[in-house]
């Protein structure tokens, strides 16, 4: 009986404390909506103070947000700092990488790509950590580029590598804290913010014509996965997939 009752607190997210960073839009705040939808408080944290305040007003009280610069190591410190002990941690932020062939690829911003993907990521875990509580984890955010690259994606294949190992490595060290990965495909968000309206459609449906399911991925969708791994407590190092058979064709 026992046992039964520990398998099923798993499943619940009432009264848990997740923390979302980069949840202020797309996946991060997908992932806040579906937290506080199964009662879970969330809060969420991201450097667009104006997106942040609209994303705040989409969770229905259960939220709040702070304004975090994650290039800064420090304010990342003083951060967790400030809001105590909780129990998920998510790590959604990224920004668009840029693809280019290694010729033409500019080294200094290669760099750049690794800044928030990466150190950031790291940062958040080293200082995020003594604060989650016990049965709690956290899900970091990978790509397809580094399970099936193309020609250039030399960087965003290298981010994406560095990710999924990286998540490995703190499943080991960071035990019984668990560590997971998603990974997704082309989704829907303002990560394509950059192209203009008619060139991201474009993107949209031409990649989703190349897929086995028709079509790119949506926010929610991809979010369900996040809670997935917050709520199954055997599940670590791990990395979930969903591309829409990227990685098959």
């Amino acid at each position: 009986m026992a046992q039964r009752r520990q398998i099923e607190d798993h499943k619940e997210l009432s009264g848990k404390r997740i923390v979302v960073l980069g949840g202020s839009s797309g996946i991060g705040l997908a992932v806040a909506q579906q937290a506080v939808a199964q009662g879970a408080t969330a809060i969420i944290a991201s450097s667009n103070a104006d997106r942040l305040k609209q994303a705040v007003a989409t969770l229905d009280g259960k939220a709040e947000g702070d304004t975090l610069d994650l290039a800064n190591e420090r304010d990342i410190d003083d951060f967790f700092q400030k809001i105590g002990d909780f129990d998920h941690l998510v790590f959604t932020a990224g920004d668009t990488l840029q693809l280019n062939e290694l010729v033409a690829t500019d080294l200094t911003e290669a760099r750049h790509a690794f800044e928030l993907r990466y150190w950031a990521a790291l940062a958040a875990v080293k200082y995020a950590s003594p604060h989650i509580r016990k049965d709690g984890s956290i899900v970091l955010t990978t790509g397809v580029a580094g399970r099936r690259p193309h020609k250039g994606w030399t960087v965003a294949a290298s981010v994406c590598g560095t990710i999924e190992a990286l998540t490995r490595a703190l499943a080991v060290e960071l035990a019984p804290i668990r560590v997971n990965a998603v990974c997704p495909g082309v989704v829907r968000t303002n990560l394509w913010q950059s192209m203009n309206a008619d060139a991201r459609e474009h993107l949209y449906a031409s990649v989703g014509k190349s897929l086995l399911v028709g079509r790119v991925g949506e926010a929610c969708e991809i979010a369900r996965a996040y809670l997935f791994l917050m709520q199954g407590g055997y599940s670590t190092g791990q990395t979930v997939v969903l591309d829409g058979g990227a990685v098959l064709v």
